[in-house]
């Protein structure tokens, strides 16, 4: 049977690479920002739907994997398993 969920039992497994970027950016930036820098990008997200995704409880789509990556100045590949980053 398959399952969709990482070997953790997360919903993602970019989750904890966003908050790592996030933390990483100047002046340690709030979920909050992240989500409006995701708004201006055309991604509809707020603080809480980023926190979700950080903490592993919520899916990221493709779409949403492509902006994450943009704004964090990051590859999508980077977000799932730590290769190719920009």
């Amino acid at each position: 049977m398959y399952k969709n969920r990482s070997p953790k039992g997360l919903n993602n497994i970019c989750g904890a690479r966003v908050r790592e970027l996030r933390l990483a950016m100047p002046g340690r930036v709030s979920q909050r920002a992240l989500a409006e820098r995701l708004q201006i990008e055309g991604l509809d997200l707020d603080k809480n739907a980023v926190q979700r995704i950080e903490s592993g409880e919520r899916f990221v789509t493709d779409i949403e994997l492509k902006v994450l990556a943009r704004v964090l100045d990051t590859t999508a590949d980077w977000l799932l398993d730590g290769g190719g980053r920009a």
